[in-house]
């Protein structure tokens, strides 16, 4: 009798516990009805959903009224959290999908604190597993979006692929530790009130994110007093532990890996992937970097990527026909959205494959008013140019930005098809003690099409003219050849044409690398003072361009030292924390004639 009666409490609890659980799951609130533009949605905009450790995910669904059978899902998880995201989930419906915006822990309605990236490798898939399990669902889901969301859809694949998960679109993607807050081991300086953007509020900080004047005044107060880098924050008069807590991990360690695939899990990652991202993006870095591991560890990898002449911005949705001085051609001026919404109807609905997507790398070639198609990022290209940098003038003079004594003319150094003496060298002197002047030079950050070359302290160089027209198709690469008299240093690397009218177009965004960590991301290796070394070079963005007759290559390169990224003094201390006072003597570099770049072209 008294085992009986132990029995029907054990089996009333566990059946308590599991209403109680179920209720968790379960939506909050009821859908409601509303029409506009008549169209009739069902609406719920309040819900919850509990993750296993206890925190809550605010989630907001819309599906079309009157859909009568279970529906795919298209799934939109962010951190920028807005009043107007109900209309990104109506857009899905419009689509013939179940929208769904869910927010990172502690956004929106979510009680929790807001920790970005930290969580998102779980928090993603309870939300996708919270999906397949809802009446309306046909345990179909995909997910899309851009930069940090682009993340999250690598992070909802870290650990296994959820069975409902069917692909991912992430376009212009961060990769924590990789290509944010750090590019090649160089900190930026426009992170820093990220922070304030996304933590601050349950929403968005736009009041405080949008004072221009006050990031750019400190970054200016902060340049020219010298104070360590992790000391911004005391600095600015607002805590920023987030901007500090990343400062402790400068190298690829177990804190950001733990954030997103690493090395063998991509193996496991068999849906199909369509990434978007473009020339002028920052986030093409982590754009590629998920490409080639992805591809790297599972040879089997079904990953298109899509790319042409777009920023950050307009490689999520639709490009803008004009950008930086430069005006795109007609072919490249595609709706990305729209795209997107058609994979999702190939993969989801069983519909044909976008017709842009004819292999899986997809580039316009900016110039030639046409799209390229290859199997691979190695495949766009069917030859190599290796160039050596020479200290001979090449006696080709160029408008310069600064005063160099002739007239606001210069003369570039040569870019020589053959090795020239390893032991030549040009010299540069950096010194960190003096404010008074930047080593910023021309980047393409501002400007794609230009009159003049800013080339700060560095070194210009440019190949003969060509006597054909090529394509440039791909990401340079090659070896940095220096030596210091320090332990470290950070430098920039950009390429150019310089079309026959003289005129400057930049290729791509610049390269940003610390030689420290450019041969190992996870293991710092200093420098040793005056001592010659070779510098691979890390992810390169890739760019493609008609390079027409009679136009030249010109590469700058030069040591960085200006009020918008960390600035690192070469003792071989934790560069965040080192100050002007670590400066002392100048730093001298000596750029040797046998670095060589490797430029990827294709020929007819």
């Amino acid at each position: 009798m008294k085992n009986s009666i132990k029995t029907t409490i054990i089996l009333a609890l566990v059946a308590s516990c599991f209403v109680v659980s179920c209720k968790e799951q379960a939506p909050v609130q009821t859908p409601r009805t509303i029409t506009e533009d008549g169209k009739t949605y069902l609406v719920q905009d309040s819900i919850l959903i509990s993750t296993g450790d206890g925190a809550k995910i605010h989630a907001i669904v819309v599906r079309n009224a009157e859909a009568s059978e279970p529906s795919p899902a298209v799934l939109f998880h962010t951190i920028y959290a807005r009043k107007s995201d109900l209309k990104r989930a109506k857009m899905a419906a419009d689509h013939g999908y179940v929208g769904v915006v869910s927010y990172t822990r502690g956004k929106g309605l979510s009680p929790d604190s807001i920790v970005p990236y930290k969580y998102e490798a779980t928090d993603t898939y309870e939300v996708i597993n919270w999906i397949s399990k809802q009446d309306w669902s046909n345990q179909k889901v995909g997910m899309y979006g851009g930069s940090y969301v682009g993340f999250t859809q690598w992070a909802a694949v870290k650990h296994k692929v959820h069975p409902a998960l069917k692909t991912i679109v992430p376009s212009v993607s961060a990769a924590p530790g990789i290509a944010e807050p750090m590019e090649n081991g160089v900190y930026f300086n426009f992170h820093f009130p990220w922070h304030h953007y996304v933590s601050n509020n349950k929403y968005l900080d736009t009041t405080l994110y949008s004072n221009g004047q006050r990031w750019h005044n400190l970054n200016m107060e902060w340049f020219e007093k010298g104070n360590a880098y992790n000391a911004m924050d005391s600095l600015d008069g607002l805590p920023n532990p987030q901007f500090r807590e990343r400062l402790l991990h400068p190298t690829y360690d177990a804190y950001w890996q733990n954030m997103m695939p690493y090395q063998e899990e991509f193996a496991h990652i068999d849906i199909p992937v369509l990434a978007t991202t473009g020339y002028y993006d920052g986030g093409q870095v982590g754009t590629q970097y998920y490409l080639k591991e992805h591809t790297k560890y599972n040879k089997n990898a079904e990953h298109y990527l899509v790319i042409g002449p777009y920023t950050h911005f307009g490689a999520q949705e639709k490009p803008s026909a004009h950008i930086f001085g430069y005006d795109i051609d007609p072919v490249a001026q595609i709706d990305i959205t729209e795209l997107i919404f058609d994979w999702f109807d190939y993969i989801l609905k069983g519909e044909a494959k976008p017709k842009l997507l004819q292999d899986k790398i997809n580039y316009q070639v900016m110039g030639a008013n046409a799209w390229g198609h290859a199997p691979s990022l190695q495949e766009m290209a069917n030859d190599t140019l290796k160039y050596y940098l020479s200290n001979e003038r090449s006696g080709v003079a160029f408008a310069s930005l600064f005063d160099t004594g002739n007239n606001g003319k210069d003369i570039h150094f040569t870019l020589a098809e053959q090795p020239v003496d390893a032991n030549e060298y040009l010299e540069q002197t950096i010194d960190f003690t003096d404010r008074s002047n930047l080593t910023w030079n021309s980047s393409g950050w501002r400007t794609i099409v230009g009159d003049s070359l800013m080339v700060g302290h560095g070194f210009s160089f440019a190949t003969q003219a060509f006597d054909s027209d090529f394509e440039l198709n791909g990401s340079f690469g090659g070896e940095i050849s220096v030596s210091i008299n320090k332990k470290d240093f950070d430098y920039k690397v950009v390429l150019f044409e310089q079309t026959p009218d003289g005129k400057f177009f930049a290729l791509s965004l610049p390269y940003v690398g610390r030689a420290s960590y450019v041969r190992d991301w996870e293991h710092r290796q200093l420098l040793t003072p005056n001592k010659k070394v070779k510098l691979p070079f890390g992810i390169v963005r890739m760019t493609s361009k008609k390079i027409s007759k009679g136009s030249r290559l010109v590469v700058v390169v030069n040591g960085i030292k200006d009020p918008f990224s960390e600035i690192n003094y070469g003792t071989g201390k934790n560069v965040s924390e080192e100050t002007i006072k670590d400066a002392k003597e100048p730093l001298i570099i000596k750029w040797y004639g046998d670095s060589y770049f490797e430029i990827p072209v294709k020929r007819n």
